[in-house]
């Protein structure tokens, strides 16, 4: 069998052991550490002109019958406790026979790559081989535990009754790849499969075709893309790290740790151009005899937490000597924040229409919170109507 492994004893050509050409073909050097004195064991990734992530050590039937083939390809292997790992090559393209089917249940069967070294397990065995490891048969079959000292490359269902008279084993359907990729320390681990193999050590990098993700001791983590820049649309439904940014339909967002937010808040605006009128001295948040709603301007806090509101009207008092102001209750949520009151209000303080509005800041909001102003009103007594038409309130973030 052209199987050859670096690291048994010394032999020729014709006995079991390594010759200087197993040395030069087996993968030796190629460790990634996943104990002390541990190797994480793995097909070598690779393929003649790179089309492919890993086309070593591949387990396929191309023709109806009981044998499957295994592509020539590299490997390494951990041993049997103290034993370390092995570099082992297959050198060319190579058959293996499953038995026959149960005549009742079908089973899953392992193609391994073993190595047997009579030092450690006592076979009286020095060599690498490709073996079938037989499954049991059953209703829902299981497969077979895995021997010391051996890689699976495949799972292969063997059907009740399958034979060569029969059929044999359908290829197309009935092998499962069970093949990880390894690298040397330090390398980055080919893993487009997504395997939930685990990592050998924090500070393990492997490409997952689509993301590089890092292994951080205890899961796979993904590592930023466009670190530094702005993700563009559609590539991050959610941030990788808190102050990232992407673009979202031409505006800029950045991700505060759960939630994206509007990288640069814009201004919020609300209007209503239907008249009402006050004839209360506490401040309401609506006027009477109109069909206009409450004004209502809800924004997003600054990352600096500070805003400029504005709010104005045109109106008019019902009695001379008499005023009425609008203002603005900023409010997060149920809860408020800042209540209207006279030094941030428009007043009017004449029959006569006036144009008026009034500009204020407010400050020690919660960056990334979302708030509103809605509007307030009163008058300086019950028994003057205070007219409100063409209501506004503005809010203009302070970045």
């Amino acid at each position: 069998m052209p199987v050859r492994s670096a690291w048994l004893i010394n032999r020729t050509e014709t006995e079991t052991g390594q010759s200087r050409a197993d040395t030069r073909l087996a993968p030796v050097g190629t460790m990634t550490p996943n104990g002390a004195l541990t190797t994480a064991g793995g097909v070598l990734p690779g393929s003649t002109g790179g089309e492919y992530l890993m086309s070593g050590l591949y387990v396929f039937g191309e023709s109806a019958g009981m044998n499957a083939t295994v592509a020539p390809g590299r490997a390494v292997i951990q041993g049997q406790g103290p034993a370390g790992a092995y570099p082992v090559a297959l050198t060319d393209y190579t058959e293996v026979t499953f038995g026959d089917g149960d005549a009742s249940n079908p089973r899953i069967d392992l193609v391994v790559l073993r190595v047997y070294d009579t030092q450690f397990d006592g076979t009286g065995r020095t060599e690498a081989v490709l073996e079938v490891v037989v499954g049991k048969a059953e209703a829902t079959p299981e497969p077979p535990l895995l021997p010391d000292a051996s890689l699976p490359l495949a799972r292969v269902l063997v059907p009740a009754g399958a034979s060569v008279g029969t059929g044999g084993i359908a290829w197309a359907d009935a092998v499962y790849d069970m093949r990880v990729s390894t690298v040397a320390v330090g390398g980055i681990l080919a893993d487009s499969w997504n395997r939930d193999t685990p990592g050998g050590y924090p500070g393990q990098y492997r490409d997952t075709s689509s993301t590089l993700q890092r292994w951080d001791g205890t899961r796979w983590t993904s590592y930023p893309r466009q670190a530094g820049g702005i993700a563009p649309q559609g590539a991050l439904a959610a941030g990788e790290y808190t102050g990232q940014y992407r673009d979202e339909a031409g505006r800029l967002q950045r991700w505060d740790g759960t939630v994206w937010r509007p990288a640069v808040p814009s201004s919020a605006w609300a209007y209503n151009n239907d008249g009402g009128y006050c004839a209360t001295t506490a401040w309401v948040e609506a006027v009477a005899d109109t069909n206009g709603p409450t004004i209502t301007a809800t924004f997003t806090a600054p990352v600096t937490g500070a805003i400029l509101v504005t709010v104005g009207f045109v109106g008019n008092t019902g009695v001379d000597g008499q005023w009425c102001r609008m203002g603005a209750n900023i409010r997060k949520g149920a809860t408020l924040v800042l209540a209207a009151n006279e030094e941030r209000a428009a007043t009017v303080g004449s029959k006569a229409l006036t144009s008026v509005a009034s500009t204020f800041r407010v400050t020690g909001l919660q960056p990334g919170a979302e708030y509103s102003a809605v509007s307030a009103y009163c008058s300086s007594a019950t028994s003057n109507r205070g007219w409100f038409d063409n209501r506004f309130i503005r809010v203009d973030p302070l970045v």
